[in-house]
């Protein structure tokens, strides 16, 4: 689980779902930019400032943000004057699946003029778009062939009522 970051207080952190967890440390306003960004190999602070057209204030704390929740890694890459890069760490790295999901929901939904700002291609050299697929059928998974039952850390609480209920008989 990845460490609510220190001084972070809101509802989401409070809550016993996986999801408020995630939409916590990911989902505040800017911060899927900047991730992905940092994916697409953008590593230094002028040059995500730029990229984004964000103020350099908002852009620090949502970057102390990513580094206190463990999503992002400040290294040195030059000494005199001290200077930072920015990289994704293996936390940031397992969130790229999910960034590229809502890019292919935005690519069919709300698609810009002119067509998707964006294309991927795999290590194959196949185009795609990204679709969840169940590891053991191969299936599509979709808000159709998916139900969701409480876990082992289903608890009774905000966020996860649903889940913490008895299963009906």
């Amino acid at each position: 689980m990845i460490p609510s970051p220190a001084g972070s207080m809101n509802r989401f952190g409070e809550m016993h779902c996986s999801i408020a967890q995630a939409v916590g440390v990911v989902a505040e306003p800017w911060t899927p930019l900047i991730l992905r960004d940092l994916f697409l190999g953008l590593r230094r602070f002028d040059d995500l400032a730029e990229d984004l057209g964000i103020s350099r204030h908002l852009l620090t704390r949502r970057l102390e943000h990513l580094i206190a929740a463990g999503v992002v890694e400040k290294r040195p890459y030059q000494e005199r004057p001290v200077r930072h890069e920015y990289v994704l760490t293996d936390a940031g790295r397992d969130i790229v699946p999910a960034l590229i999901t809502l890019m292919a929901w935005g690519d069919r939904w709300s698609t810009p003029p002119g067509g998707p700002p964006a294309l991927l291609v795999h290590s194959c050299g196949g185009q795609f778009t990204p679709v969840v697929t169940c590891p053991h059928c191969g299936e599509k998974a979709s808000a159709d062939t998916i139900t969701v039952v409480g876990g082992p850390g289903a608890a009774q609480g905000p966020g996860t009522m649903v889940l913490a209920r008895p299963a009906d008989g």
